[in-house]
């Protein structure tokens, strides 16, 4: 059986629903929260388990009877992926697969692909089969970003550099196919990224073209857009990790295009364009 962790977020369900068009749905399980917010995936055959990762006791009876688990990475802690990969072995899974990042670095100045990169680690020393997924940067997080320059005209951020931003659909086939092709995704992979490199500037510009006015964008200090988001009511925990996004983007470590991508989905990579004509409506 195939169990694929947070399945009600928009990774984890695009996963399951590409998994569904591979494997009979009775041979795929879900570990999620709340059940209840994947009460349509029970409805199409597919098992619906609690499985928290906070609460270990919890994911034990989740993956039962599992032969490979897809942890879809959350926290930036990486010490509740150990353990849902711990718990994932004892329960007699014979592959973990893990959705890691392109710029997985103990040395990354996001504090996110650090932890990435410890449990990386974590998998190889294990000596056990797995699959470390190399996720690009989402190409949705742009038109979040986005939001309030709809309204205003400016798109206000600290100085960042080039990403090789990437969308959810092709990363879900990606692990769809690492789960149902044996080899073709083993250890820790290339970078699973877009095929072109955009920043905030050239966001700005391809938005205004998207949306038919114009939108500028404005660069600020790190400091004066971090008290400018917690005026908002931004948590601090959540500006200070975007702010090392930011930080991690000016020293380039996210300006990284493989072709690994394309050509394991045997066709191009979605552009950014298209997914933010999709998401801001152009």
């Amino acid at each position: 059986m195939i169990i694929v962790t947070g399945a009600t977020g928009r990774l984890g369900r695009a996963v399951v629903d590409r998994l569904a068009d591979r494997v009979p749905t009775d041979q795929l399980a879900v570990s999620v929260r709340d059940p209840q917010k994947a009460a349509d995936l029970g409805g199409r055959g597919i098992r619906v388990r609690r499985g928290d990762f906070d609460d270990p006791d919890s994911l034990a009876t989740a993956f039962e009877g599992a032969a490979q688990v897809l942890i879809v990475s959350g926290a930036v802690d990486p010490e509740p992926h150990h353990k849902a990969a711990e718990t994932a072995r004892a329960a007699g899974a014979e592959r973990v697969l893990y959705t890691s990042h392109q710029a997985a670095n103990p040395d990354s100045l996001f504090s996110a692909t650090r932890g990435h990169a410890a449990t990386e680690q974590y998998l190889a020393a294990s000596g056990e089969p797995f699959t470390a997924l190399r996720n690009g940067f989402y190409a949705s997080t742009p038109a979040y970003m986005l939001r309030s320059a709809l309204e205003t005209g400016e798109l206000v951020l600290p100085e960042d550099g080039p990403f090789s931003w990437t969308a959810h659909r092709d990363l879900a086939d990606a692990a769809a196919i690492a789960l149902t092709e044996p080899g073709r995704l083993d250890g820790i992979t290339a970078p699973l990224t877009g095929q072109e490199l955009f920043d905030y500037t050239d966001i700005a510009a391809m938005a205004s073209g998207l949306v038919g006015r114009k939108i500028t964008r404005v660069t600020v200090p790190d400091e004066e857009w971090k008290q400018a988001a917690l005026g908002r009511g931004l948590p601090e925990f959540v500006v200070d990790l975007t702010l090392g996004i930011f930080a991690a983007a000016r020293r380039g470590e996210f300006a990284v295009v493989d072709p690994t991508l394309p050509e394991l989905l045997g066709r191009p990579a979605t552009t950014l364009r298209e997914v933010l004509a999709a998401e801001l409506g152009g």
